[in-house]
């Protein structure tokens, strides 16, 4: 039979993580890499939730598979896609979800509605919500099944989808579980400012909640024999939730953890360096259990990276993109090792921030900095400009490695008739911006376009939107 598949997906992660060299006690996750593959330049296609996760999905880009902006507020995956729920089912698995899913698949239902997730629809055969998707109230769930598994004889191999609320914002819920102020190791790309280190104080308190449910999960995994012939992936959907991370087409925002543990391999506790997207792991997971590949999709296999300890080249880039969020933000870029180009389809402020950044204790700090106007392209070179703060677009020295990637972005858009082509992607925003915008707190230019747009607001996003 062919092995099952244990697939945990947290919110808001990033990479920092103790086992990718963040100052934060996650000693299940940190476990769970010794005992097989870390992936430390696995990047999402967008900076955001709902377009990143339809990515993971379908393996294809968010513009080509439509789900370019959040599932509640009205965008959806093509009915003509596929999934990879479903294609596990093509290949004889039972698949159930357990938790947080925020992917819509078919007609997007009314935004008044506030749907999240098309359940079965994705392609699940069970579907086991849990209410707030908490990470200990999922692990429950979680073992609850793998104990039930074991005791069953089950003739199908399993596909079990596990969505953590954590670390999603707000933090506040943490704050038994926080680290110490004076010992946070603040983020390269913030201030280090004492509400900077309290906001991060409480994301690790997220984080170990979240670890915590892991180690829970992975030793029931162990306790019933199941990891004998299960195939455990964990990875989040992009850069963590603070400002120039979340909606950001730079490292902090695209970043994402990617562990794999494949049953009965020798290969442990490797670190691989390898630029791959997270387009690219539909592809990869069919390719393990020997399914046949769908056609045009994006993402492209790195199996071979998993059952060796060599590196091996995968692609040389992968696109990037950010259409909706919150607000219209449009951006396409394109990443290599070495390089960044970002190019901007509309003005707005030089960092977009999604509301819960912007209202966060570190949104305070930096919002002056960020909420200057954009421009219409961004060259960075990652190398001697890991921080991408040094915008050399016009530097005569880069206008040949401008010009290359300008080219590859605009090519891909063509080709695969990007909706930017045609002006404005018509959207919901949150009324909340307007608010914040009255009172001097936000980026105010953009409001133009809103108008231009006929846009109408959505309701209250509440705690949940991403």
């Amino acid at each position: 039979m062919r092995p099952n598949i244990l697939f945990m997906i947290s919110h808001d992660t990033g990479r920092k993580l103790q086992s990718y060299g963040h100052k934060v006690q996650t000693p299940a996750l940190t476990e769970l890499a010794t005992e097989g593959v870390q992936f430390n330049q696995y990047y999402c296609a967008a900076p955001q939730c709902s377009p990143s996760r339809g990515s993971i999905l379908t393996g294809l880009y968010p513009h080509n598979n439509g789900l370019m902006g959040l599932a509640h507020l009205g965008f959806c995956i093509d009915s003509s896609c596929t999934t990879l729920p479903k294609e596990l089912q093509k290949n004889g698995y039972e698949t159930t979800l357990i938790g947080l899913s925020h992917e819509t698949i078919g007609e997007a239902p009314p935004v008044a509605e506030r749907v999240f997730s098309s359940t079965y629809d994705l392609g699940y055969d069970h579907v086991i919500s849990v209410p707030g998707d908490r990470a200990p109230k999922i692990a429950e769930e979680v073992v609850k099944f793998l104990n039930q598994f074991q005791d069953s004889e089950k003739a199908k191999p399993f596909y079990l989808n596990v969505g953590f609320f954590e670390t999603h914002r707000a933090f506040d819920e943490y704050l038994s579980y926080a680290d110490a102020v004076e010992e946070v190791e603040v983020f390269n790309f913030l201030p280090d400012t004492d509400k900077v280190r309290q906001d991060i104080a409480l994301y690790n308190g997220s984080v170990k909640v979240l670890d915590a449910a892991i180690g829970k999960i992975n030793g029931a995994l162990k306790a019933t024999g199941l990891d004998q012939n299960t195939i455990v992936i964990y990875t989040t959907d992009h850069g963590v939730d603070f400002p120039k991370a979340k909606g950001a087409l730079k490292a902090a925002g695209l970043e994402t953890a990617l562990i794999m543990v494949l049953p009965g391999e020798s290969f442990k506790n490797i670190r691989k360096e390898a630029l791959l997207c997270n387009v690219d792991l539909l592809p990869t997971i069919l390719d393990l259990i020997e399914a046949k590949i769908p056609a045009d999709l994006d993402g492209k296999s790195f199996a071979k990276l998993l059952r060796s300890d060599e590196e091996v080249e995968i692609r040389e880039a992968f696109f990037s993109e950010l259409t909706w969020h919150d607000r219209y933000h449009p951006m396409r870029g394109i990443r290599t090792k070495s390089f960044s180009y970002v190019k901007n389809f509309a003005d707005g402020p030089k960092i977009y921030m999604p509301l819960d950044a912007h209202l966060s204790l570190s949104g305070q700090e930096v919002r002056d900095a960020c909420y200057v106007p954009n421009v219409v392209e961004e060259l960075y070179d990652l190398l001697v400009d890991p921080l991408e703060e040094n915008n050399l677009i016009h530097e005569l020295d880069y206008q040949e490695i401008a010009k290359e990637l300008r080219e590859k972005v605009a090519n891909w858009m063509l080709e695969t008739s990007d909706p930017l082509l045609k002006g404005p992607v018509p959207g919901v925003g949150s009324k909340r911006w307007a608010d914040e915008i009255a009172a001097g707190r936000g980026y105010p230019g953009s409001d133009q376009f809103y108008a231009s747009l006929g846009e109408k607001n959505s309701c209250d996003d509440g705690l949940v939107t991403d």
